[in-house]
């Protein structure tokens, strides 16, 4: 049997296979499967270099579905090869054909879209959410050259989801950095979920979009494995990174499955027999012996040690902003928070050298350009697209590094589909939003973030299967503060997320200042009323005490610079205020605000009002006349107060 005819073989048996597992498990896609179970069958058992008896090993090469929905082909290749799932190695056992029975069910590591944390390591990151997957396969690419790996990133691509902008980007960054181990391949079966895919996704104008992006480009029948083996030679030649348009067929060698509407639509039990007989008739029509060969073993992957995993050491706050050259900034005793990341990120930096930063060409805003200025080759400018930002910074987090990624918040905000994917994939990246808030002021409502308070709280409460939180996130008052979450953010085996904001503000902190995940510090203290804010606006509410003060009402002031909030420490302070408690942000509801109700709600011992921007703002040329215009200046503060005092 000669290896046309091997893969042939083997692409009907695992055919079978994922038309029986999708049948038993109700749902899935089998016609999107069969179409990629050359590509699949021909990289996994032949041209990558991998090792399934250690899905984990840092030298393998990768193979990252971006069509997501097509997974029980790999599932089915898996299999054959006896591959590890589980959570980690002390858990691992090799899949087995009777397993893929499993697929889809509520305690399988066979989830229904790839996702490495439910136990299948084979992947790098969660899809299933179309056009993510090349920025992922970007992301390992750079991590293998930073490195020195000589491994393959082969990145599996459906026609329809080639629509999405993200694909483009990614095809934009990877040429730009010239990352010729990574190797696109398009599955053009022509068909989408509803309909036709339109002509702009032609295996034609694909293959002339990827040559005009700065692609190699290849056009090739998806079901001739020598055609594929052939188009994936010579990788150590390419002076391009490739693309290779495969032409396919939806429900390949099953005539029931090939029409339009079948996608998404497993075969019915009671056709199940003559589906597979369907599949059977292909030794026929290919000219191939009738019989399943063995499985093939897959080349050794490069010997290579993966990253220690430890804690980083801490670096004394007056010493990083030495490092920083910023000492001068710090004798006038006000410093922007958006500074202080920047000064603890080229520290971390320096302490620990699988610490990478991602920026979308606002480095000189986010002072990120610290970190880029000094480690140069572990800085990646991903230029304005945030959503391969994210993705990208996915990839490298699943090689073992600690990616930091910062742009405006209310850019980041482009990427909230790609956050949700990496806290799925639970993917160990670190987010920081500058620029956030109303105190923006001159810049106006398009370069504000005013929702992603709450959307970042939202992952708070939620564990993500390994007992922490899906998200942790910061919001510091100062810039010591800011230093000492992004030390915390470093050190948190997870996703996390900062808030910073533009203008300088006055130091509240001593430099030695403890901070904790989900931790408050109290900066005042009275009897009448308790204030609970963060960020921004622990400067503003710190002047409305002031006020307050000055009218004989001593009260309680709060920064809760963390989700999720440890609440127990603002309610004890609340019990010696009458239970009164006022929240005060400046951005829209369901922030800080929200927290501290629900914790109020379950105890039943204090009574929560809010202040937040209750109105779209807009341009105010400073941030004193913003406060005002939203209701939320010092004076607006103190006068709610004595409302509820009153």
């Amino acid at each position: 049997m000669d290896f046309k005819q091997f893969v042939n073989a083997k692409s009907i048996e695992l055919g079978k296979d994922v038309i029986r597992m999708t049948t038993a498990a109700g749902s899935g896609h089998p016609s999107s499967s069969l179409s990629i179970m050359h590509l699949v069958t021909t990289l996994m058992h032949d041209v990558m270099r991998w090792d399934p008896a250690d899905p984990w090993h840092p030298g393998n090469d990768r193979l990252v579905l971006s069509e997501g929905h097509a997974v029980p082909a790999v599932y089915a290749a898996y299999a054959d090869l006896g591959g590890m799932v589980g959570r980690d190695r002390s858990s691992a056992k090799a899949l087995t054909k009777a397993d893929l029975a499993t697929l889809r069910e509520a305690d399988s590591p066979l989830d229904g879209h790839p996702n490495p944390a439910e136990g299948f390591p084979f992947f790098d990151a969660a899809t299933g959410s179309l056009g993510q997957g090349l920025s992922v396969g970007a992301g390992l690419a750079i991590a293998a050259r930073r490195r020195k790996i000589a491994k393959q990133i082969y990145v599996l691509i459906g026609d329809g989801e080639s629509r999405e902008g993200q694909i483009w980007e990614a095809m934009d960054l990877i040429a730009d950095y010239a990352l010729t181990n990574v190797v696109a391949i398009f599955s053009c079966n022509g068909q989408g979920q509803a309909d036709y895919v339109s002509p702009q996704q032609s295996a034609e104008t694909l293959a002339a979009k990827a040559a005009a992006f700065g692609w190699q480009a290849v056009i090739i029948d998806g079901h001739d494995a020598e055609a594929i083996r052939s188009a994936l030679a010579d990788a150590e030649k390419r002076q391009k990174p490739l693309a290779i348009v495969a032409r396919t067929v939806k429900g390949w060698g099953c005539a029931s499955l090939q029409d339009q509407s079948n996608h998404g639509k497993p075969v019915p039990a009671n056709k199940l027999n003559a589906a597979i007989a369907e599949l059977d008739g292909m030794y026929t029509t290919l000219e191939t012996p009738r019989t399943e060969p063995p499985a093939a073993i897959p080349a050794s992957p490069p010997d290579v040690t993966a990253f220690e995993q430890r804690a980083i050491p801490p670096v004394d706050f007056k010493t990083a902003v030495d490092k920083a050259g910023l000492s001068g900034a710090l004798e006038k005793g006000k410093l922007a928070t958006r500074r202080a990341y920047g000064v603890a990120l080229l520290a971390i930096g320096g302490a620990d050298e699988r610490v990478v930063a991602l920026d979308g060409d606002v480095r000189n805003s986010t002072f990120s350009e610290m970190f880029a200025k000094k480690y140069p080759g572990r800085f990646v400018e991903c230029k304005i697209a945030e959503q391969n930002m994210v993705s990208t910074a996915v990839g490298m987090a699943a090689a073992g590094f600690i990616p930091f990624v910062s742009s405006f918040a209310k850019f980041i905000s482009r990427a909230y589909d790609q956050i949700e994917m990496a806290q799925i994939g639970r993917a160990n990246i670190k987010i920081t939003g500058s620029h956030a808030g109303i105190s923006l002021a001159a810049d106006g409502p398009s370069q504000m973030s005013l929702q992603d308070v709450a959307y970042f709280r939202s992952a708070g409460r939620t564990d993500n299967g390994f007992g922490q939180p899906a998200c942790v996130s910061f919001h510091p008052s100062d810039a010591i503060a800011a230093y000492h979450c992004t030390w915390l953010m470093a050190n948190h085996d997870g996703m996390c997320y900062m808030r910073t904001h533009r203008s300088d503000v006055p130091l509240l902190y001593a430099p030695d200042t403890p901070f904790e995940i989900g931790g408050s510090h109290v900066l005042a203290t009275g009897d009448a009323l308790t204030i609970v804010s963060a960020g921004y606006m622990v400067h503003v509410c710190k002047e409305a005490v002031a006020l307050l003060a000055s009218d004989g009402f001593q009260c309680t002031l709060i920064d809760a610079y963390s989700f999720p909030l440890s609440a127990q420490p603002i309610l004890s302070a609340a019990s010696r205020t009458g239970g009164r408690i006022l929240c005060v942000e400046d951005n829209y509801i369901g922030g800080l605000g929200g927290a501290v109700a629900e914790a109020a709600a379950a105890a039943g011992d204090a009574v929560v009002q809010s202040m937040t921007c209750t109105r779209i703002p807009k341009s105010a040329k400073t941030p004193d006349e913003m406060m005002a215009r939203a209701g939320l200046a010092p004076a607006d503060i103190a006068a709610k107060a004595r409302s509820i005092l009153e």
